[in-house]
């Protein structure tokens, strides 16, 4: 019996033995993984690649950006300024201080206006400054269309305060062409009749051409716009008004043929050779973020805290392992390499998606910028900031919800009795933007003071509706919002001041005592340094 229980008792202490150290080593893989990079460099001596190449990312990036911001900021500024041109061009008498007033109010005017579009159409090359071009299907010029359309059939009388009106909506349309003379007379559209009494609008349709030459100074090769022109004269409410508006639609082309010279087209190469090491960089990085993304998934402790513990895993715990800032940073690489992509794609004139192009290189830039916070909260200043807005997300979602709702009841409320008296009420959208701006405070005297007084049982709604919503979302809805987080904040820091451990899984890893100087986490030789890490213990 005796030797029977010196064999048990150690076979029994080299069990716990091994159960113990198979603990301090899962126990310290868990405080490497959770290491910051210069705590990871001391402890095996590795260095901080993802660091530094995220740093070199941010830098390159910016660049890009900047440099491909002030190309799109080019075709936007043509764009605007095209359109402005053609508003002094084929709008009769427009001014910059009237486009919202712009209209008509006789038949004469009407048929006016139309002859005026038509002549300056066919004038254009004869009087435009810019390099604006009728458009051409071939060999043959793109006509000008005016089309009207009106009810089927109608008979209205307003005396006798009767009509009777076929809903069916036709459209007639007339072509005008263009010619090779240069002087012509304004066109006659006296063959043209406008059924006023049943018009619902006239709309002038119209293609021009130009080229936007000014990338040249930049070392960029231009592009070749279509303008798909829209004149409308809306009659639908016949009120006696018909409101004017020209519109246009913009279509960005590769230049068929074209030769540029006293410019070195090498730069061309060189700005596409850096966005091919822009997209290295971000490959590098995303190879790497998901490197460690798929080391926090092995590593996650389920099974280990069930085997040895016989306790689960919270869902907190387990998330720890699953780095938010990676996903992020991974995001924003593959942003920032199909922006990359398709801005090479422009500036070799394969492509000309400038505004998809755009937004997914400003997405990548954005992100790369908000992941470097994931360095800052490695200072513990710093990190209590992150750690509060991590905290106080669910709990500010679930406020914003809440909040949420009582916002569409007011919008739709002012939407539905305040849009006909008021302009910033006009629609959902417009509701929506002015009760954002009454909670920031901004513009409110005059949102109070916008308000027409034609029905004062409206007049008298829209003050309660106005008092009562600012009252309700400034000094409770806000205040409350803020409070959320200050104490959200507070128990944070009260938190780390005491030195707590804020989860189970952190206090799990506290219980390691090994320092990142000790030795102990270097792989290479593994007898030495467990050998090591027991003496200094």
């Amino acid at each position: 019996l005796k030797t029977n229980f010196c064999s048990f008792n150690s076979c029994y202490s080299k069990h716990t033995s091994n159960r113990n150290e198979e603990v301090e080593s899962f126990r310290r893989k868990l405080k490497y993984f959770f290491m910051n990079p210069c705590e990871k460099y001391r402890a095996r001596g590795r260095k901080p690649w993802k660091l530094m190449l995220q740093i070199i990312k941010i830098a390159v990036i910016t660049i890009q950006l900047v440099s491909f911001g002030l190309s799109n900021q080019m075709v936007v500024t043509f764009k605007e300024e095209n359109l402005m041109a053609f508003k002094h061009l084929f709008l009769k008498d427009y001014s910059d201080h009237s486009p919202n007033t712009y209209a008509v109010y006789t038949q004469a005017e009407v048929y006016t206006h139309l002859s005026h579009i038509v002549g300056q159409f066919l004038r254009l090359r004869n009087i435009t400054v810019g390099n604006h071009a009728h458009d051409k299907d071939g060999r043959f010029f793109t006509p000008l269309l005016i089309c009207q359309q009106f009810y089927h059939n109608g008979s209205i009388s307003p005396s006798n305060e009767t009509f009777e009106i076929d809903a069916q909506v036709e459209e007639e349309c007339l072509e005008i062409y263009p010619v090779q003379p240069s002087s012509l007379p304004d066109a006659d559209l006296s063959n043209f009749t406008l059924q006023f009494k049943r018009l619902l609008e006239v709309n002038v349709y119209f293609t021009l051409k130009a080229i936007n030459l000014q990338t040249v100074q930049h070392h960029e090769l231009p592009d070749c716009y279509d303008f798909n022109i829209t004149i409308r004269f809306n009659n639908r409410a016949h009120s006696g008004r018909i409101k004017v508006d020209l519109d246009n639609d913009v279509d960005i082309n590769e230049c068929k043929d074209w030769k540029v010279t006293g410019a070195s087209p090498k730069k061309i190469y060189y700005t596409v050779l850096f966005d091919v090491v822009i997209i290295l960089t971000c490959l590098a990085s995303l190879v790497l973020c998901t490197r460690s993304l798929s080391t926090g998934v092995q590593l996650q402790f389920v099974n280990f805290f069930v085997k040895h513990y016989g306790k689960r895993v919270s869902w907190s715990d387990r998330m720890e392992f699953i780095n938010g800032w990676y996903i992020l940073i991974v995001i924003s690489d593959i942003l920032t390499i199909t922006g990359s992509v398709l801005k090479i794609a422009i500036q070799l004139k394969a492509l000309t998606s400038y505004d998809v192009c755009s937004i997914l290189l400003g997405t990548g830039t954005m992100l790369v910028w908000i992941g470097v916070l994931r360095y800052m909260g490695y200072f513990k200043k710093y990190n209590i900031l992150i750690i509060t807005l991590r905290a106080a997300f669910p709990n500010v979602i679930r406020f914003c919800c809440c909040a949420g709702l009582i916002y569409l009841g007011y919008c739709f409320c002012g939407w539905i009795v305040l849009g006909p008296y008021h302009e910033k009420f006009r629609t959902l959208n417009t509701v929506s933007e002015c009760l954002f701006s009454l909670i920031n405070g901004d513009d409110m005297f005059a949102t109070f003071k916008n308000m027409q007084q034609k029905s004062y049982l409206v007049w008298l709604f829209s003050r309660v509706y106005l008092y009562t919503f600012v009252s309700l979302f400034i000094y409770m809805v806000l205040s409350l919002f803020i409070t959320l987080i200050t104490d959200t904040y507070e128990t944070i820091k009260q938190q780390q001041s005491d030195g707590e451990p804020v989860s189970e899984l952190q206090a799990f890893i506290s219980e390691c005592k090994d320092h990142p100087n000790s030795g102990c986490y270097r792989v290479d030789d593994r007898s030495s340094t467990c050998l090591f890490c027991c003496v200094q213990r």
